[in-house]
């Protein structure tokens, strides 16, 4: 296992900065994803740390080493990309031996090598396939034992799940998440997508423009983000992000004045908080309740996608130019829908899209 320490990483390509100082951490043994809008910088991120691109300024260090200068193979990191990139004339066997047998390592060291790692990933039985004549996921598990065999210090993978189709990446994430208890190597995952973020990650490094807006582990980014982007990234349905007025301070903490008249009271101290500034209030989906009697709002219903356990459903409410969205655990039966905003389960963020204090936890997340 290995370290990982950026110490601000900048990356441009002529005038187009793509990483703009990145100071990160990665300890021993962590499972850490990168995500972030297309353009954000994840991939060449990683690709630096890889050595597959050469930082403009910064330092990558492995293992407490400096690796700037030191060539990818010599860095002590395997790679698995989205492409699986496997060699087709040659059988699983022949793929996952291949970097050791360049090593010079005897025949005797990659067959054991090959063959362990083929009964970590359950795919003895697939050794003399040609990647032809293997499914996605298949061919996905042998760019892994390939990786493995050569027993990196660290891991690195590129939105690996990204060809597959939705059934086998739940699948693939949950073999992700065995394997890394079962190596426990530090990982470094990049992907779009926020599932595979929330479900594999023991922290998660959300990138914007280019720089970090946060790191935590998925519940703090879920509960407690600390900017309007990430309590807009992070969530399926999104955050239901409100334009308000600051209205005074109120029985639990400050209360805000919505575009239709709405005052909504919320749990957030009204201390740094100026007379008639603008304010974004968030709410999750799941907190926006039928009962409670404390900031009841009554929206039409526009839209009700139905997935089976939850509802979420579209509301419109009068002054708010967008619709509420509410995730209910029953499907509404009538054209008006009263719903509830806990004043704990409140977000209040500034003109700068900065999180305000919260003195209260955040409510907790509603189970599915």
């Amino acid at each position: 296992m290995a370290k990982v320490r950026l110490t601000q990483a900048a990356k441009a390509f002529g005038p187009v900065e793509v990483l703009k100082g990145i100071d990160l951490d990665i300890a021993d043994g962590e499972f850490v994803v990168f995500v972030g809008p297309s353009g954000c910088g994840k991939s060449t991120l990683l690709r630096s740390i890889a050595g597959l691109e050469t930082l403009s300024s910064g330092t990558v260090e492995i293992d407490g080493r400096a690796v700037n200068d030191v060539a990818p193979s010599e860095r002590g990191i395997a790679m698995v990309f989205q492409s699986y990139a496997l060699y087709p004339h040659m059988s699983v066997r022949e793929n996952m031996g291949f970097a050791l047998k360049l090593a010079g390592r005897s025949k005797a060291e990659v067959a054991a090598a090959v063959d362990a790692a083929a009964a970590t990933l359950d795919i003895a039985h697939l050794l003399d396939r040609r990647p032809k004549e293997l499914s996605g996921g298949q061919r996905q598990r042998v760019a892994i034992g390939r990786a493995i065999v050569r027993q990196p210090k660290v891991f690195l993978f590129d939105e690996p799940l990204s060809n597959l189709d939705a059934a086998l990446r739940v699948r693939m994430r949950y073999e992700f998440a065995g394997l890394h208890k079962a190596l426990g190597t530090t990982m470094i995952y990049v992907t779009h997508d926020q599932v595979e973020a929330m479900t594999l990650a023991d922290r998660i490094v959300v990138l914007n423009g280019g720089v970090i807006e946060q790191v935590g582990t998925p519940d703090d980014l879920y509960t407690r983000p600390d900017t309007i982007f990430v309590a807009g990234f992070i969530g399926s349905p999104t955050m239901n992000l409100i334009p308000a007025t600051y209205a005074g301070p109120g029985a639990k903490g400050a209360t805000v004045r919505l575009a239709g008249g709405q005052v909504i009271e919320t749990a957030i101290s009204p201390d740094s908080i100026a007379t008639g500034a603008a304010l974004t209030l968030g709410i999750r989906p799941e907190h926006l309740r039928p009962d409670g009697a404390v900031n009841r709002l009554t929206g039409a219903v526009r839209l009700i996608e139905s997935l089976g356990a939850v509802h979420h459903v579209h509301l419109a409410i009068d002054g708010l130019a967008d619709p509420l969205v509410a995730s209910l655990p029953t499907r509404p039966t009538t054209e008006m829908v009263g719903i509830a905003l806990a004043p704990e389960a409140l977000h209040l963020f500034d003109e700068q899209g900065r999180a305000l204090p919260r003195p209260m936890p955040a409510a907790p997340r509603a189970a599915a």
